[in-house]
């Protein structure tokens, strides 16, 4: 079956899926997306993702006359179209055309939807962990996108290259004060002692929708989570990390710039919390 993709209400195969050259989106990186996974055709916690597209679009200034009704029946409309169950799902939605100026912002935005096959790690990947490397250029805390999923990912795509260039997977990003954000496309947590910590939205992460599922189910067991500034040296003392997304789920970070993490493999919480998320997926996909 051809691919087909959604654009401003029409299904149209990938080769003829085509925007504006004047798209904003295209010439400024203007514009927000949400990545999603759909799990046997559902798309997992779609309300939060239409939630924080919302958000972005309200920051950014880009008016969007569909309900999200309307969007989650095109998102499913462009799963079905594609005839696929376990799928990478992407909404992205630009200012829309205009003039080749920054302002004004155009009135008509862009919505474009993509639904592919998934390619999720393989098993013995989530046995062996992630590596990553420290990125030198910092992100700023205070910059007006923070919070904000934005079309305007260079930064993070030029990390990601530097990590896959060092040999790693990932690479972790600090601010301009020095303390952990993120990875490049993903959000990290540590195990201090008996604490569950990663980095507080005021350091400049964007909040991650799989970061709260873990944070709900841990805090269900009753273990101690803390949202804080975190610094990099505190890597060294934590007994395990782990990096989440909704592609990655939950994933073992077991070596940083070379050295083993913790015990250098993947370590009791980050795999119990990988089965309790895909328990929970499970039973949400059931109701």
């Amino acid at each position: 079956m051809a691919e087909r993709v959604y654009i401003n209400g029409q299904l149209v195969p990938r080769g003829r899926a085509k925007v504006s050259a004047l798209d904003h989106g295209f010439l400024y990186g203007y514009g927000a997306f949400e990545t999603m996974r759909s799990y046997g055709g559902r798309l997992f916690r779609l309300e939060s993702r239409l939630d924080r597209l919302s958000f972005s679009l309200k920051r950014l200034g880009i008016p969007l006359a569909l309900s999200r009704d309307e969007l989650a029946a095109a998102l499913y409309r462009t799963l079905e179209a594609n005839g696929l169950q376990e799928a990478r799902v992407r909404l992205t939605v630009s200012a829309g055309e205009g003039e080749a100026a920054p302002e004004p912002v155009p009135s008509s935005p862009t919505v474009v939807i993509t639904a592919q096959p998934l390619t999720a790690p393989p098993p013995e990947a989530y046995r062996r962990g992630y590596s990553a490397v420290f990125y030198p250029f910092p992100v700023l805390s205070c910059s007006p996108l923070r919070g904000v999923k934005s079309t305007n990912r260079l930064p993070l795509v030029l990390a990601r290259r530097w990590a896959r260039e060092a040999g790693a997977e990932e690479a972790l990003l600090l601010n301009e004060m020095g303390s952990l954000v993120e990875a490049s496309n993903a959000n990290l947590f540590l195990v201090i002692g008996e604490r569950l910590v990663t980095p507080h939205e005021a350091s400049g992460p964007l909040p991650g929708v799989t970061r709260g599922v873990v944070l709900e189910l841990a805090r269900g067991w009753g273990v101690p989570c803390k949202e804080r500034e975190v610094r990099p040296e505190e890597l060294s003392g934590a007994s395990e990390a782990f990096l989440t997304s909704s592609l990655l789920e939950v994933m073992p970070l077991t070596r940083v710039e070379g050295r083993p993490l913790g015990g250098g493999e993947a370590s009791e919480l980050s795999l119990r919390l990988l089965d309790a998320y895909r328990e929970r997926v499970a039973a949400e996909k059931s109701q």
